[in-house]
């Protein structure tokens, strides 16, 4: 099916506001600034988005999806059912050499968590990324430990996706090394198999003797 001309538009708007935050960060680029980057007058970029929020919406559905786009690539690469390994490398840049590096987006996320203070619909649409990566992590948990809980499996994505939201923070953001890539990452491992040593499932739990 041939795109139209909003089809190619309005992702060559978005990446040149991606590229503009990444470069100068908050406040919110100009669209002075964004048509400079997209090569295009600044009445276009106000045609397809008359409202900044919605440009800054159609930005985290670009960073979800270039992520999404990887980590498919490396499932198809590796052919095997076993994705867990994969996943958490994957967030920790530790696939650079297979040709999966993680995009460097932390200054933008960055920019954008900061818009989400002032905007419920911004701040909506990271909670629905960061929901899916979590529920994502948390299924992923469970194939490869079939032995733990749901609610375990679900405890242990939300800590990864903080984990990686505060790494980055100091990693990418204050630039510690990188190094703690590696740190990090193998935390994740003991902390799934602190899960496994002992997990008290409040579901599994008795209920208290009736009086």
């Amino acid at each position: 099916m041939r795109k139209t001309l909003c089809d190619i538009r309005k992702p060559e708007i978005v990446q040149a506001a991606i590229k503009a935050i990444s470069e100068n960060g908050l406040p919110m680029p100009s669209y002075d600034r964004i048509a400079e980057q997209a090569g295009m007058s600044r009445q276009l970029i106000r045609h397809y988005f008359p409202e900044p929020e919605a440009l800054m919406v159609a930005v985290c559905e670009a960073l979800a999806s270039a992520h999404r786009m990887l980590l498919m690539r490396g499932i198809h690469q590796a052919n095997s059912a076993e994705r867990l390994p994969l996943f958490l490398d994957y967030y920790f840049n530790l696939l650079t050499k297979e040709g999966l590096a993680k995009p460097a987006d932390t200054a933008v996320y960055d920019a954008v968590m900061s818009l989400a203070t002032g905007s419920k619909t911004v701040r909506n649409k990271l909670r629905e990324h960061y929901n899916i990566l979590q529920h994502t992590i948390a299924h992923e948990v469970q194939i490869s430990n079939p032995e733990l809980s749901q609610r375990a499996c679900a405890e242990i994505g939300f800590l990864f996706s903080t984990l990686i939201q505060g790494h980055w923070k100091l990693v990418a953001t204050l630039g510690f090394s990188e190094s703690y890539n590696r740190v990090t990452r193998e935390a994740i491992d003991r902390l799934i198999q602190s899960y496994k040593d002992r997990y008290d499932d409040p579901d599994l739990a008795e209920p208290p003797p009736a009086v």
